[in-house]
């Protein structure tokens, strides 16, 4: 199968290329696509150099399936034109996500909405992916009202330019900034632009993403995004109000059989998630779960994923291997 990564050359475009190698999705021939200016330059892929083609090129190659990392008005240009070709695109920019007539996809939770017809898939945000599979089995069981969500991001998300500007802060070296302030040292409470309601992209994101995912216009999400000076991982902190009341060993066995969900829960022994140990893994690692106190049916949680793998390349490529075990690739 011929499968082109659009953004092969960015941060995400990277991990999309290593987690096909490591998933050993059945690439028969892999075309590298990236903006002019990145056309000629070389990746790799399963040890093999790959000279990246231009969008024009890529097209023409005619790959079944086009993973997009390249930013959404990349995307709102050139998706349709690969869809138009008759190629698959799963996209992983903002820009699909909400258009009613794309569907907007977790394997865990929703790949079964999927049909032939879908050409341009999105992929949703990081933060939202790692939230909506560890949440979607307990709103299944006990029907969720309510979340109220705080996550601390990784500079990974930013991408390259804000990795950089973290370890030369770290090395005390000057260079140019993917932030407003010093990251090092320091939690910003601003990730995208900030909208006319007081929240920011980021944050509204996770609020509709949601309910589109899980399916339920009637859960009620609020959240606060912050970056901090990590590399491994979002973490989450999340609290959520259920229509029915719980047990917390229940909570723990239904998450532990989930699908892409480890649960890491013992502070007896110091084990909860953290973005050191999520780093590089393709699971939700979930844990300090416990009830909330204050008011009824209402856990408290902690999740945690790699961004660049679960958030964005893995869950790209699970709907590319739910498509072909479906026979809709």
């Amino acid at each position: 199968m011929k499968v082109a990564v659009v953004g092969a050359t960015g941060l995400v475009g990277t991990k999309m290329l290593q987690v096909l190698a490591e998933r050993n999705f059945p690439v028969s021939e892999i075309v590298p696509v990236a903006s002019e200016r990145s056309v000629g330059k070389e990746v790799e892929f399963k040890g093999e150099k790959y000279k990246v083609v231009s969008m024009t090129d890529g097209i023409a190659a005619k790959p079944a399936v086009a993973i997009f990392s390249a930013g959404g008005s990349t995307s709102l240009e050139w998706a349709p034109k690969f869809a138009e070709a008759g190629i698959t695109v799963i996209d992983n920019s903002s820009a699909w996500r909400m258009d009613p007539t794309k569907k907007l996809v977790v394997p865990e939770v929703n790949a079964d909405v999927l049909t032939a017809e879908d050409k341009i898939i999105a992929n949703p945000n990081c933060s939202t992916i790692q939230m909506v599979v560890a949440l979607n089995p307990l709103h299944k069981k006990y029907g969720i009202k309510r979340i109220v969500v705080s996550t601390y991001q990784s500079v990974t998300g930013t991408g390259k330019k804000a990795v950089d500007q973290l370890f030369n802060e770290r090395n005390g070296q000057e260079g140019p900034m993917a932030y407003k302030y010093q990251i090092d040292l320091n939690a910003i409470p601003h990730i995208d632009v900030f909208l006319d309601n007081g929240y920011t992209k980021e944050e509204m994101k996770m609020v509709n993403e949601t309910k589109k995912i899980m399916g339920d216009n009637n859960i009620r999400v609020t959240a606060t995004t912050v970056r901090i000076p990590v590399i491994g991982g979002h973490s989450e902190s999340v609290n959520v109000e259920f229509e029915n009341d719980f047990d917390v060993d229940e909570v723990r066995t239904l998450l532990a059989a989930s699908p892409g969900v480890i649960v890491q829960d013992d502070p007896a022994n110091a084990l909860y998630p953290m973005p050191l140990w999520a780093h590089e893994k393709d699971e939700v690692f979930v844990g300090r779960l416990r009830r909330d106190e204050t008011q009824p049916n209402t856990l408290n949680m902690w999740i945690v994923s790699d961004n660049l793998r679960k958030g964005a390349a893995t869950n790209a490529v699970q709907i590319a291997e739910y498509l072909l075990g479906k026979g809709l690739l």
